[in-house]
């Protein structure tokens, strides 16, 4: 190429460059006349709105609530938005659930945990055409203070928990803004299994909700099963403490696996090692040498178990029991069937607004049990299950499948969601588990069972510290770190016995859900730490 030629291939290029930078410059002079012309608009509006808005004082985004002042006002709860309530004049606080703007009037539907209203900001006396588009304008799930009347309607709201009235916003104040752009809709949340799939809708998947856990929790299904996880909780202490029994706190922070087995964190402690708990089991019994009789305690349990099923979590609550009993095991499974009894029929007689709430998106038969509840021995079940066509032996431990399967069979032959499987073989059993006396492939062991899932696992406990020490040494589990658990038998211990019940595992059965996550308020599992 020639000098020449070089030269006019530099000044097309120069050219060239010179046209783009002329073009990116008409563009950002164009965005910026656009942008003040926007504020010019915006500060005329605003110079209007002050001048021609009667209403200007009646909404608004007010200053940052800092407990600046005590305000004499009564907020009403949404849930109590009733037609008792027609023609009062009555503030709420609630969030933005939509908004929908209709020429001079906007449409807003407010939610509560999991109650909603609908309500009316239109012009008129007390609504300027500014304070409606105001209220268009706010951010879903914005909290808002409303000022309202109450009015009854002729036609049922049927997307609203409050039917019947409607609210007629004379006041709107933003009290926290949302950000515009959510990460996920609480509409999408809600869908019923299913649908959105079959007319394209949005539906969420599992691990966007869980990432988002704080809006997901806003749904009126999540309120639902945490309000019912609490009713496990409060019925699960109220007919304890009413059997006199006592709550009991453990530590959670141990110097030997209490199950004796590899499954459990390992912490740093000082110059040493120490385990997170797997079960409060040795101190609870501890608990019955010291002569408290019958124990119960509500606390966190950790498994580092790599299990990533529907059901396992590496933290999870537990539900625990102990008590001495007189002659008979039995005495204690009686007991314990007897309380998860009572609770669900405190569930049942107590929480139906939740249930049907749930069932809304995820639809199930209603739990059933049995009074008294049906016991069966492990070698029934066994026989059953291979009636059934299951080729098992008589010491293997039930696998997933065909504990479901069982629970099937049962639920046919006896129409019961929960039931005891009782005498399990003693080698699938832990090491402080009492042999069956007539038959020591066996053991005094049992476990609970709701929709064919395990909820509960529980035994007689080995009370004379000579057979402990044998069946420890059995297992291989180092004597020096169980010694004080041993040495709490050697000084007279009651016969006793217990079990251990997962709180999450009963509230996803009882309701007929399919993951254990959703009834976890923040899982933990062999992949998710966060949030």
């Amino acid at each position: 190429m020639t000098k020449d030629a070089v030269q006019g291939a530099g000044e097309e290029a120069d050219q060239a460059q010179s046209k783009k930078g002329l073009k990116k410059q008409q563009k950002e002079a164009e965005k910026a006349a656009k942008k003040a012309e926007k504020q010019a608009k915006l500060a005329a509006d605003s110079q209007s709105t002050d001048e021609d808005d009667f209403a200007k004082d009646r909404y608004g985004v007010p200053q940052m609530v800092q407990s600046q002042q005590k305000l004499d006002r009564v907020l009403v709860r949404v849930q109590e938005l009733t037609p008792e309530k027609a023609d009062q004049l009555i503030w709420v606080r609630a969030r933005i659930h939509t908004s929908r703007a209709k020429g001079k009037q906007c449409f807003l539907v407010l939610r509560q945990q999991q109650f909603n209203v609908q309500a009316l900001v239109a012009v008129g006396e007390r609504a300027s055409k500014q304070m409606v588009k105001f209220a268009a304008n706010i951010n879903k799930e914005s909290i808002v203070d409303v000022e309202a009347m109450v009015r009854k309607v002729e036609q049922k709201i049927e997307s609203c928990s409050q039917q019947d009235v409607e609210l007629h916003i004379e006041r709107i104040f933003v009290i926290s803004q949302a950000e515009p752009r959510l990460p996920l809709q609480l509409e999408d949340c809600v869908r019923p299994e299913g649908e959105g799939d079959e007319d394209g809708r949005a539906t969420v998947n599992q691990d966007t909700r869980l990432d988002n856990r704080v809006i997901d929790l806003r749904t009126t299904t999540s309120q639902a099963i945490f309000r019912l996880q609490s009713g496990v909780c409060q019925l699960f202490r109220d007919t304890l403490t009413n059997k006199g029994f006592v709550e009991i706190q453990t530590p959670k922070i141990i110097s030997a696996a209490s199950e004796g087995g590899a499954n459990v964190f390992t912490v740093s402690y000082f110059k040493t090692s120490a385990y997170l708990a797997q079960s409060p089991q040795l101190y609870k019994q501890m608990c019955i040498c010291a002569d408290f009789d019958k124990v119960f305690c509500v606390g966190p349990v950790f498994r580092a178990e790599d299990s990533n099923t529907h059901r396992h979590l590496t933290e999870f609550v537990g539900l625990d029991i102990e008590l001495a009993f007189n002659y008979h095991y039995h005495e204690v499974i009686e007991s314990i069937t007897d309380t998860m009894v009572q609770i669900f029929k405190g569930l049942r007689d107590k929480f139906q607004t939740e249930i049907q709430t749930v069932g809304k998106q995820y639809s199930s038969e209603p739990f059933k049990f049995l009074e008294p509840t049906l016991r069966l021995e492990y070698t029934e079940g066994v026989a059953m299950l291979r009636e059934a066509g299951v080729d098992m032996g008589d010491e293997e431990d039930l696998s997933t499948p065909n504990e479901k399967l069982l629970g099937r069979l049962v639920k046919e032959k006896y129409d019961t969601d929960f039931y005891v499987l009782d005498k399990y073989p003693l080698a699938v059993r832990p090491f402080y588990t009492m042999p069956d006396p007539n038959d020591k492939k066996y053991s005094n062991s049992y476990d609970m069972f709701m929709r064919g899932e395990e909820i509960l696992s529980g035994a007689q406990r080995i009370h004379d510290a000579q057979l402990l020490t044998e069946r420890a040494m059995h297992h291989n589990i180092d004597l020096e770190k169980i010694k004080s658990y041993i040495d709490s038998f050697r000084y007279g211990a009651p016969p006793h016995g217990g079990g251990g019940i997962g709180l999450e595992r009963v509230c996803m059965l009882y309701l007929g859900l399919h993951n254990v996550r959703q009834v976890s308020m923040f899982p933990r599992d062999p992949k998710r730490l966060t949030p």
